[in-house]
């Protein structure tokens, strides 16, 4: 039969929770063992799985019938090599959509959502009854796609890293992370609990948590009769993200003026470590994939270059 198109479509699937257990655990009876010994419900990890092995076994089906199908796993998506014209389709969760748009240049990105009943899927609006449909309409350029600016960190010793989502700057362990800021041609140095930029895609995620609790604590302190309220959230494709301070402590030699505000092209933030060992930069969550962020390293955050974009 012939093919819709001789360009690649790549699908990225992920573990389930119970491929991890028996990853752990090495058979599936211990898995259940391991399970059942903590008094949670077994049956529950065997029907993701199984729905999410259908939908992926499913998606491949669908997916071959119109193209070249490369499956790919998570795991290896950040020293996987796209085409350049390569249809690249993510069945959930919305993280998985988020960590694979930080290794794509300016492919086209699906979300299929395997489970709507168990997932909301911000990220992803379609099921896998629809990809037949929706992947014929995007090589006839029939279905709008949505832009997502992304973050940026480089480190003046040319190491680079993308975060969709956000990019954390801290220490790996929870202590204290010193450095010194300095934006807008202010400077100071600080120690705090690491830093977090977020962008438009990001916004109602780790930044609105920080917003929701730094809005409780001034609300009480104030009384009743002061009710402050921050919007944090802001179009996927705007040209500038926000920074945020977590825990800022204020001393002789670290202050907390800079704990908030906007990071743009022409006002980038910069960060130099001052900490021996540990510290860290790491995206969207993902802390096992981070570059060392040690003493002496000065980091440059601010709107990457590319954008992801999404099939919608």
């Amino acid at each position: 039969m012939m093919k819709l198109t001789e360009n690649k479509i790549v699908l990225i699937k992920r573990k389930t929770r119970l491929e991890e257990l028996i990853a752990k655990y090495n058979t599936l009876a211990q898995a259940k063992f391991y399970i059942e010994h903590l008094q949670a419900d077994f049956s529950d990890y065997l029907a993701e799985d199984q729905k999410y092995q259908a939908v992926i076994s499913e998606a491949q089906n669908t997916l071959e019938t119109l193209g070249r199908v490369q499956v790919v796993d998570r795991q290896y998506i950040s020293n996987f090599i796209f085409g350049e014209n390569d249809l690249v389709v993510a069945v959930g969760q919305d993280g998985l959509v988020a960590n694979t748009l930080k290794y794509l240049t300016n492919q086209l990105l699906i979300g299929i959502n395997p489970d709507p009943a168990r997932w909301d899927g911000v990220l992803l609006p379609f099921r896998v009854t629809d990809l037949n449909r929706i992947v014929q309409d995007v090589f006839k350029q029939k279905r709008p796609v949505e832009e997502v600016s992304m973050a940026k960190a480089v480190l003046n010793d040319g190491q680079v890293m993308y975060a969709v989502n956000d990019l954390f700057v801290g220490q790996k362990t929870h202590v204290s992370a010193r450095y010194q800021l300095e934006i807008s041609g202010e400077r100071e140095q600080q120690s705090s609990s690491g830093i977090i930029v977020s962008t438009g895609l990001g916004a109602t995620g780790w930044l609105k948590s920080v917003i929701a609790g730094a809005t409780h604590i001034v609300n009480c302190l104030a009384g009743s009769d002061l009710k402050v309220r921050q919007e944090t959230e802001f179009r996927w494709n705007q040209e500038y993200l926000y920074y945020s301070v977590r825990e800022p402590f204020p001393s002789r030699t670290s202050q907390a003026n800079l704990v908030f505000g906007k990071i743009t092209r022409e006002s980038p933030l910069k960060i130099r470590s001052q900490m021996p060992e540990n510290g860290v930069i790491f995206s969207d969550g993902i802390e096992s994939d981070f570059i060392q962020f040690n003493s002496g390293v000065e980091a440059t955050v601010t709107v990457a270059e590319k954008k992801g974009r999404l099939v919608v």
